[in-house]
């Protein structure tokens, strides 16, 4: 009998839908006023457009690498590719498992803090009540998660249905309005382009980025993609495009309804703005589907990122215990159990204010500015044949995401940025501490191929 693996069951439909219900999540209604009050002014549509067009650019990096490498723990596994499977890539892998570790419970916890907050607007909580729903939220998804890939993917399109109808309810109930092109009329009113401006979309992109993250999160599943070299860029395109014609159109419906001076000000915007379409009775049913959305966001966060140190530790580079599948369901169930019990920690610890800048300035100089700088090296490294799917006018593409990473960034604050920093230098003397002790690189360079190797 041969010893589990996973298993190539999730075609392109599926796939798009597990990054796009990882993209909505509770990001775009909590982020909503938010963003307004930033950008002060009806102009805040910029920065869903800046947020995309990151999102594109940087899709391109990608969809370079997934369609190159499709193994399980994506990022994992182009860092090491990257910058040397025998060097400085058992490196740069290592920190890129190593901040997951943290940052993935915070993604997962952020999600489910969002649903007990949204969800207060149907049942007032206390502090205490709201920890115990959001920690609620944790323990049900690892029990969601506890089957088959298969059976995964039939609840991630039904997750996703319900993503489309709330998002749908929203923008229709904006169209049938009466006001729906106002807000299109007025976004440039009091507009000036000078560096007030441009910090403002720096700031306010802080916050539609993350409710962009999530259109990779099929890298993440690598091993278990039909066709990868087809499906695995074109869910992404597909999710972007989709997710950005949403948001768009869901701001402009809720602020063709509620102006955007209120809108700023307001916990529970989307609520408010079916409320006064159709009445108390209709807000209670959308909010009932915002958390709907928001639980389905966990869903497929959680999904992706069990399978991260599930492939570091098949090659040998992390603990072994995270190397176990379960032995019938075939799914890496050490990592669900782990991450899911560090979110639940994170869940009753941390607000979700204090979240959302952490989670970016921990994945941006490892993740999104390491894999740019690490395709480039790539390139020129390997021949073009070794690159199935080849994005338009490069190096151009990764230059401008590398670019616009480093403006995030800096606008997550000084104290978010020292604080990734501070994680990336634990995980440095960790490593150097660990290569020592087992003569790996730098301490020893004539490393052996690794005998434990992912399905391509």
């Amino acid at each position: 009998m041969s010893a589990p693996h996973l298993e190539r069951r999730l075609g392109l439909a599926q796939a798009t839908a597990i990054n796009m219900i990882d993209m909505v999540g509770i990001g775009p209604f909590i982020t909503l006023p938010m963003v307004i009050g930033m950008m002060n002014g009806p102009y805040f549509l910029y920065a869903w457009v800046a947020g995309a067009v990151l999102s594109i650019v940087d899709a391109m990096i990608w969809s370079e690498l997934g369609a190159a490498f499709p193994r399980a723990g994506g990022s994992y596994n182009f860092l090491k590719e990257a910058y040397g499977e025998r060097g400085a890539g058992r490196f740069m892998s290592f920190l890129f498992v190593w901040q997951t570790m943290i940052q993935a419970p915070l993604v997962i916890a952020s999600a489910a803090i969002g649903f007990a907050s949204y969800f207060s607007y149907l049942v007032p909580l206390t502090d205490i009540t709201s920890k115990l729903v959001s920690g609620a939220v944790v323990v049900l998804i690892v029990v969601l998660l506890y089957r088959k890939i298969e059976a995964i993917g039939k609840i991630s399109v039904l997750l996703w249905v319900g993503v489309l109808l709330t998002m749908g309810w929203i923008i229709l109930g904006g169209l049938t309005s009466g006001n729906f092109l106002q807000p299109l009329r007025d976004m440039n009113a009091g507009l000036t382009v000078n560096y007030g401006f441009v910090a403002a979309i720096g700031f306010a992109s802080v916050k539609t980025v993350y409710s962009y993250l999530g259109y990779y999160n099929i890298c993440h599943l690598g091993a278990e993609i039909k066709d990868p070299v087809k499906n695995i860029p074109r869910s992404m395109f597909y999710s972007i495009a989709g997710i950005a014609a949403l948001y768009l159109l869901m701001n402009i419906s809720v602020v063709s309804v509620v102006p955007w001076q209120e809108a700023k000000e307001s916990e529970f915007v989307v609520s408010l703005f079916i409320q006064r379409l159709a009445g108390n009775t209709a807000a209670t049913v959308v909010t009932i589907l915002i958390l709907w959305v928001a639980f389905a966001s966990v869903f497929s966060a959680t999904l992706g990122y069990t399978r991260i140190p599930y492939a570091a530790a098949a090659d040998g580079a992390f603990f072994k215990v995270f190397a176990r599948l379960h032995p019938t369901k075939h799914f890496p169930h050490v990592s669900l159990l782990f991450l899911g019990a560090v979110a639940f920690v994170f869940s009753m610890l941390f607000r979700l204010s204090d979240v959302i800048s952490a989670i970016l300035a921990m994945r941006i100089l490892i993740q999104f500015i390491g894999q740019g700088v690490g395709l480039l090296l790539l390139r020129k490294n390997r021949p073009k044949e070794d690159f199935p799917y080849k994005m338009p006018l490069f190096p151009l593409p990764v230059i401008i995401a590398l670019l616009m990473w480093a403006a995030i960034l800096l606008s997550t604050g000084t104290t978010m940025v020292i604080s990734g920093l501070v994680v990336i230098s634990l995980g440095t003397v960790v490593y150097f501490i660990k290569a020592k002790l087992n003569r790996e690189w730098p301490f020893r360079t004539d490393i052996p191929e690794q005998s434990t190797k992912q399905p391509s």
